[in-house]
């Protein structure tokens, strides 16, 4: 059992507390607010003058996946032998004992969305993890969280290089299309046999996650930079009725209204990148307060290793001196990113019966030499500074 006293708390909910308390108790917030004395069994934690916050949340990442300081050995991100891989999953090829889940909790990031990268059409499933633990089943949140999908150079590059395809749009849109009409058929075949067993289809592992995308368990995560490759994942979701999120989204600004009334989440990142490719060429940290002046719902990502992940409160802090603003650049990586992931019930913010994940830096966040000086997660103090 932890009481946090003298804590200046930004819930990332209705309150903030000046001088603020929270006792924590078997993982969980069982307090927060400001008149609570500390029970005899506690472990007190003196936050004076700490700026305490929710554990950082990072949506769309590959941490664990590509290895630090090693090259093809510890590089299990693109399955790049075939366009169409949706039955290849995060968990088996995530890392946490590689360093860089150190420096995340170093950070103040404690839950990140990891995933296969964007070589293929379809990459295979994102898992929502926590950033403290050895063995990743006992870390993980969400199992199957996304299906990743790609649109745009990336596949292009991939398969155009060897002589297959994809190597136009047309073709990675087809692909998609092609998968997800098999699947559909492989849904109804299923569904029939709920009443005759005999007319059960042979498994097929292949399309059992789109299946899930189909009955809206897990949206598609839509790798998509340019405005027509925006439009059209936004068009095959419409044509099957499934969710979607837009990340990267690089050319959001030039479309908030149009993704506003569309009413998708978008991800938004990396922006602290050059620009290294021709779909990167509208890239801006003014991106993010254009979506959220459009009334779409984001986050920011740092699409770990590109940017590495604890300099996620960094991106945020960009973007809100380009016009976004401190309280939203915090949600972007703290609440909305929670709700993106389908989790605001769990993470993202301070409040009673949600996971005790909680971060006090010994300054404001988006300040370049703000540390972290104590990271919580599930109740468990996992990084003091010394």
């Amino acid at each position: 059992m932890l009481f946090i006293k003298n804590a200046h708390i930004f819930t990332m909910a209705e309150n903030e507390y000046v001088k603020g308390c929270m006792l924590v108790k078997d993982g969980k917030i069982a307090y927060i607010g400001e008149d609570l004395t500390a029970p005899e069994d506690a472990e007190v934690i003196d936050a004076k003058g700490k700026f305490v916050m929710p554990g950082l949340i990072d949506a769309h990442c590959h941490l664990g996946i590509w290895e630090d300081s090693i090259g093809f050995e510890g590089a299990d991100g693109n399955e790049a032998t075939d366009p169409i891989t949706p039955h290849l999953r995060a968990i088996d090829a995530i890392t946490p004992t590689d360093r860089t889940f150190e420096e995340a909790r170093e950070g103040g990031v404690t839950t990140v969305c990891t995933g296969p990268g964007s070589s293929n059409v379809i990459g295979g499933t994102f898992a929502t993890i926590k950033t403290w633990g050895i063995r990743v089943d006992d870390m993980i949140i969400q199992e199957t969280a996304a299906l990743k999908v790609a649109f745009g150079e990336n596949p292009k590059r991939s398969y155009s290089s060897k002589g297959k395809t994809p190597s136009t749009r047309m073709a990675i849109a087809a692909l998609l299309r092609e998968q997800l009409y098999k699947a559909k058929a492989y849904k109804e075949k299923l569904e029939k046999a709920k009443d005759d067993p005999d007319k059960k289809p042979d498994f097929d592992i292949r399309l059992e996650p789109l299946v899930k995308v189909l009955n809206r368990e897990i949206p598609l995560k839509a790798h998509a930079h340019r405005t027509d490759d925006i439009f059209t994942a936004l068009r095959i979701a419409k044509e099957f009725d499934i969710d979607i999120t837009l990340d990267h989204c690089t050319e959001g600004h030039l479309i908030a209204d149009i993704l506003a009334k569309e009413g998708k989440y978008v991800i938004s990142g990396p922006h602290l990148t050059e620009r290294s490719k021709y779909e990167l060429k509208n890239k801006t940290f003014k991106s993010p307060a254009k979506l959220a002046e459009a009334g779409v719902k984001f986050a920011i990502t740092t699409d770990h290793p590109v940017i590495p992940v604890q300099y996620l409160p960094m991106c945020a802090g960009l973007a809100a001196a380009e016009g976004l603003g401190e309280m939203e650049a915090l949600k972007a990586i703290t609440i909305n990113a929670a709700e993106i992931l389908g989790l605001k019930d769990r993470i993202g913010s301070l409040e009673v019966g949600k996971d005790a994940d909680i971060v006090m830096f010994n300054g404001h966040p988006f300040d370049t030499q703000t540390k972290a000086d104590i990271v919580i997660i599930d109740g468990n103090v996992v990084f003091r500074r010394k």
